[in-house]
Order: C-alpha cells, then sequence, then structure tokens
C-alpha cells in the first residue's frame, strides 16, 4: 500500500514538473521583455492571431496602427481607460486580487462571463505575447509575464504601451489609428465622450463597434465612467487611495 502511495505519489510530481517545465517554455525571453521599456514592440501576438483568422477565411486583413507617446493622448481617454478598466493601476504590482474576486462572484451570481478582472498591464501581457484563447496554461503565463513588466517597467510605459497595442476594432490597433478611424481626428484631441466611447468598445472590439452595430455601441458608451473626474474614483465614486502614485499631470 506504501509503495502504491509513494509511486502516486511521484508520478503527480513528475507531472507537476513536467507541466511546469510546459509554462516555462511557453514564455517569451526575458530581455525582449526588458527591452520594452525603450523600444516600441514590432507586431504583436494578438495582431498575428488577428492575420491567422483572416486568412483561415479566405480575405486578406489591413493592419493600421499609428504610434503617439502618452503625453500626446488626450487626458480624457487616459483618465476614462483608467476608471473603467482598472482603477488601482498606479497602486498595485499588476494584479488587482479583489476586482478578481468581484469578477468571479459576479459571473457565478450571472452564470455567464460578464465582467473580467485583469488588469491593464494583464491584457497588456496578453496583446503582445499571448492570445485571446482561455486556458489556464496562458494565464499562469500571462500572470508571470505581467510581473516582469511590473518590474521592468516603470506605469507610465505600460500604460502608453497599452493604449498604442490594444485592438480597437478588425485590424485597427492603438488609439491613435481609432480616433482617425471613428472621429477622423487624432487621440490628442478627442473629447470626454469621443474617448467614453473608444473605452467601451475595449472588452470586445469588434462586436462593441460604432460600424458594426451603432445601438450596441451607444449603450455601452453610457456604461463608462465620465472621462472628467474620473481619475482615482472607484466604482462607488469614493476618491481611491491609490491616486497618490499617479503622475500629476494625469
Amino acid at each position: 500500500m506504501r509503495r502504491r502511495l509513494l509511486a502516486a505519489s511521484l508520478l503527480a510530481a513528475a507531472g507537476l514538473l513536467g507541466y511546469g517545465v510546459y509554462v516555462l517554455a511557453g514564455l517569451p525571453p526575458r530581455a525582449e521583455v526588458r527591452a520594452l521599456a525603450a523600444k516600441d514592440p514590432g507586431p504583436t501576438s494578438l495582431m498575428r492571431h488577428g492575420e491567422a483568422e483572416a486568412r483561415a477565411r479566405g480575405r486578406s486583413l489591413r493592419t493600421v496602427q499609428v504610434w503617439i507617446p502618452l503625453q500626446q493622448v488626450s487626458r480624457s481617454l487616459i483618465q476614462a481607460v483608467i476608471a473603467s478598466e482598472d482603477q488601482k493601476f498606479f497602486g498595485h504590482e499588476g494584479v488587482d486580487w479583489n476586482a478578481i474576486q468581484e469578477s468571479v462572484e459576479a459571473n457565478v451570481k450571472k452564470g455567464r462571463a460578464v465582467r473580467g478582472g485583469s488588469t491593464i498591464t494583464q491584457q497588456l501581457a496578453k496583446n503582445l505575447f499571448f492570445d485571446t484563447r482561455r486556458s489556464l496554461s496562458r494565464k499562469l503565463r500571462e500572470l508571470i509575464v505581467t510581473r516582469w513588466l511590473e518590474r521592468d517597467l516603470p506605469k507610465v510605459r505600460i500604460l502608453a504601451l497599452y493604449l498604442n497595442v490594444i485592438e480597437w476594432g478588425d485590424g485597427i490597433y492603438g488609439c491613435e489609428a481609432a480616433a482617425r478611424a471613428y472621429y477622423d481626428k487624432s487621440a490628442a484631441d478627442l473629447t470626454p465622450s469621443e474617448a467614453a466611447g473608444l473605452v467601451a468598445m475595449i472588452p470586445n472590439p469588434r462586436r462593441i463597434n460604432p460600424i458594426v452595430s451603432p445601438a450596441r455601441f451607444a449603450r455601452a458608451q453610457t456604461r463608462v465612467p465620465a472621462a472628467r473626474g474620473a481619475r482615482g474614483r472607484s466604482r462607488e465614486g469614493r476618491v481611491s487611495r491609490h491616486t497618490t502614485c499617479a503622475p500629476a499631470w494625469l
């Protein structure tokens, strides 16, 4: 009996070790993450995944992306993104465990996925190096890269990368390309209402889209926290203690 238990324990340990090696093998080189502190990335994993999806459907996909520094992005957009996607961005170290717990509880209550708990840094890690397919392995890798990003890059750099690489529609990446596509203006000139429109698209930009479904887009836009006064406010409207970590120009 003891031999069987020992054999089972060794087999389980070997399995866990093998799975750990598998997870680590799927990580990007650490040097590639460190380089992001000073160098803008090329085509992201999500971009390549989108292009592969388009080819599988027999069509070509034109990728549009225009890089701009964070200082040239409308404060309305920056504030709305933080208020909607990651209110504790300047206070956490990559993962907001309270938000994850709230997300799980909300999803269990509704019986379906109605709310995510990923931070801006986690979303950036997924966009840069992984894809949207859900699996435990991908989530573990995403968490590791999230920690790397937080250790190697300042918060403002993480935010700048995020706003320049996330998807905002079929083949549209980054806030500058999105602002030009939907509002015919630069991201620097977005009004609070227009900023709320772009932020409303982030959870599902191909579905929540003023071109695909104006009505669905309008409903989503009304649920985005107003960019004016959004800096550091919780969902209940209280001023967050984490705002002390945010740069003064926000």
